[in-house]
Formats: C-alpha cells, sequence, structure tokens
C-alpha cells in the first residue's frame, strides 16, 4: 500500500490515536505534517489524504484513490470543477457538526429572544436598559423553518420541540420524514413555508443549486418580526438583499456564522447593525472534533482496505 497523509499537526492526534490508523493499515507509510513542503514532497506516492489539505496539492497527487475531508462542506469543488473527473473517492465527516451547531443555533435564537444583543452592547456602555429599547418574546409557541435536514436539522429540531416550538422542514427529497417535524416539503415550496416561520435557519452546503437561495423575494416572504440563522454557507445568502431587508425592516434579525467573504471585512456594515449576530465561522468548533472526525476516518480506513463501500461519499458533480 502507498502513503496516508494526515494533514495535521504531529501533536494533534495522541501516540494511541495515530497507533489506530496503523493497525488497520500496518503495511502503509503515515505522514503526519501540516508543512506544505513535506506534503508535495510526497505527493507520486500518496494513496489516501486525509485532513484539511489544499486541495490544489490534492489534485495534483497523480496515485490518489481516496480523499476524506476533515470537514463538511465541498464547496471547494465550484472552485475546482476538474477535481469531479479525477478518479478518487471524496468523503466528509458530515454529521459531527451535529451537537456544537445544533447548540449554536439555539444560542442565537435564545440570543434574540431574550434581547441578549441589546443587553451586551448596553453593557459595554455602562447603560441600563429601559423598556423601550428591548424586545423579547418566547420561543415556545414559534415556528422553526429548518432549511437542510441532515444530521445538523434533525438534532436542532430535536432541541427546537423539546422548548415546544412547531418545527417545518425544506430538503431535496421530503419522502424522507423526521419525527420531529411536523411538516417536511420540497425547495420549491420555500416561498411559501417562509410566511410561517418566526425562525429561518440555513444548514444547506453551498452548491450551482443553493448558491443566493435566499435573495429578495425569500426575504420579502419573511415576517416583520422573523429572523433569519445561517451556519451553513455565506454564499447561499444574497448579502446585498439581507442587507437592505435588515435596514429596512422585512426581517427582525440575522444571525450569521458564515459570509460570502472571509474574514468579515472590516468595512462590512455588518458589524455596525444592532440587530446582527456573528461569530466567525465556528459554529462547529468543538473540543471533540478531531476525535470524532478520526472515528470517520479509521472505519473508512477499514471499509477501503476490505473494499467495501465508504461511509459520507459525496457525490462530486452535485457538491454534497
Amino acid at each position: 500500500m502507498g502513503t496516508i497523509l494526515l494533514g495535521l499537526k504531529p501533536d494533534v492526534l495522541s501516540e494511541a490515536q495515530l497507533a489506530r490508523i496503523r493497525a488497520v493499515a500496518p503495511d502503509a507509510r503515515l505522514l503526519v505534517t501540516d508543512q506544505r513542503a513535506e506534503m508535495e514532497a510526497a505527493l507520486n506516492e500518496l494513496e489516501i489524504i486525509a485532513g484539511p489539505v489544499p486541495h490544489e496539492l490534492v489534485l495534483r497527487a497523480p496515485n490518489l484513490g481516496w480523499f476524506q475531508q476533515w470537514g463538511a462542506g465541498a464547496d471547494w469543488l465550484l472552485r475546482h470543477p476538474e477535481a469531479v473527473s479525477r478518479r478518487f473517492i471524496l468523503t466528509n465527516v458530515s454529521g459531527i457538526h451535529a451537537i456544537p451547531i445544533s447548540e449554536h443555533i439555539l444560542a442565537m435564537m435564545l440570543a434574540f429572544a431574550r434581547s441578549l444583543p441589546v443587553s451586551i452592547r448596553g453593557q459595554e456602555r455602562h447603560h441600563w436598559l429601559d423598556g423601550s429599547e428591548k424586545r423579547t418574546f418566547e420561543l415556545a409557541g414559534g415556528t422553526l423553518l429548518l432549511v437542510g435536514v441532515g444530521a445538523i436539522g434533525r438534532r436542532t429540531a430535536q432541541l427546537a420541540r423539546a422548548l415546544g416550538m412547531r418545527v417545518l422542514g425544506i430538503r431535496r427529497n421530503p419522502a424522507e420524514m423526521v419525527a420531529e417535524i411536523e411538516q417536511m416539503a420540497g425547495p420549491e415550496r420555500l416561498e411559501a413555508l417562509l410566511p410561517e416561520a418566526d425562525f429561518v435557519v440555513l444548514t444547506v452546503p453551498l452548491t450551482r443549486e443553493t448558491r443566493n437561495m435566499i435573495g429578495q423575494r425569500e426575504l420579502r416572504a419573511m415576517r416583520p418580526g422573523s429572523y433569519i440563522i445561517n451556519i451553513g454557507r455565506g454564499g447561499t445568502i444574497d448579502e446585498t438583499a439581507l442587507l437592505r431587508a435588515l435596514k429596512e425592516g422585512w426581517i427582525a434579525g440575522a444571525g450569521l456564522d458564515v459570509f460570502e467573504t472571509e474574514p468579515l471585512p472590516a468595512d462590512s456594515p455588518f458589524w455596525e447593525m444592532q440587530n446582527v449576530i456573528i461569530t466567525a465561522h465556528y459554529a462547529g468548533s468543538t473540543p471533540y472534533y478531531d476525535q470524532r472526525a478520526l472515528d470517520i476516518f479509521v472505519e473508512n480506513l477499514r471499509r477501503y482496505r476490505a473494499g467495501e463501500s465508504l461511509e459520507h461519499i459525496v457525490n462530486k458533480e452535485l457538491g454534497y
């Protein structure tokens, strides 16, 4: 067997964790590095690549059979369409973000419901808010519309239902039902369901189909008192339309973990908006991330060696 490149700093995983990889592929050379020069030196011998490796290097590995992403999103394929015709299998770690991202979504929803952004800004100014400066409401009895119902959407639905919310869902295949979701619909029903929602949450990947799926028309369809939360990819929302919607009161606010350009430029109007919560694309951050990604990789490595179908395969033509 050829070389396995694990594109992490050597001290990220313990010796016991690395031993799990060696136990499954004892005849392979395991190269653990985050240094580009070392990666490039080994390109010709790489059979398997795993981890956050530069995509242009992945495409330059002539004998690559399988690339295990260390993240879920595969929108890099939009920038490298030549990857579709390459023979390597592409897998991701879809599902490991379900706990941290669903909790991040819930945190944003609760923050808006309890008027925390206004209070935090008041605290910075040593200002005691009066009744006219804050808007509070309850999540219980409200409606959540999940746009994208994978592992993250399912767990978010569970948390929302536990708080007494009604949950609706939009997914590519609406026939795949989820117990906690009252009504599931296809993408063609998005505009019809938007007016019912107090919160619209986007968990969809960025593909040709989802780029700017939320634009002026969709934002106009939302209720003036509703909020939109995006933890998927920035390109799924038309940011020019969103800025206008926030300024003119088409919607009440937005919780944004992702943006079209990241890092978000310092001169972006989003920074100054009182009705926006910004987090720096860390909704999926958790101290258990590498362990969970390793679990997926080791199981897939076992399957790869055994000639079995891998889990979490990305359809390179669809982009997810």
